[in-house]
């Protein structure tokens, strides 16, 4: 309950390295992240778990809310770590990643 798997692209200049996204999800979330299955996992604030791994040159990730925090503040910082995540292992804004998503959904991409 609660599991989302996305998929992302990268924008020209952004390598698809697992160890580069690693380094960002340490640095963006302040966690080491833990290696299973070839995935990244880290657990931060409203997020029990979030994996992340690389493949076919793209960007997946898994994520699981705690619905038991209820913290606003908490709950806000970690949309804005989720966001800032994404936006430096992509190179995507997420106005840039929405209009994506849409075109995807129409089939126009």
């Amino acid at each position: 309950m609660g599991e989302i798997i996305s998929e992302y692209t990268f924008k020209r200049g952004y390598r698809p390295d697992s160890e580069r996204i690693r380094n960002i999800l340490e640095e963006v979330f302040g966690a080491r992240p833990v290696e299973s299955d070839g995935k990244m996992v880290i657990s931060y604030g409203a997020i029990k778990e979030m994996k992340a791994w690389v493949q076919d040159k793209k960007l997946y990730v898994e994520t699981v809310s705690d619905l038991s925090v209820k913290d606003e503040k908490l709950i806000l910082d970690t949309n804005k770590r989720f966001r800032d995540f994404l936006e430096e292992a992509t190179g995507y804004t997420a106005k840039e990643r929405l209009k994506m998503a849409k075109k995807a959904v129409s089939g126009e991409y």
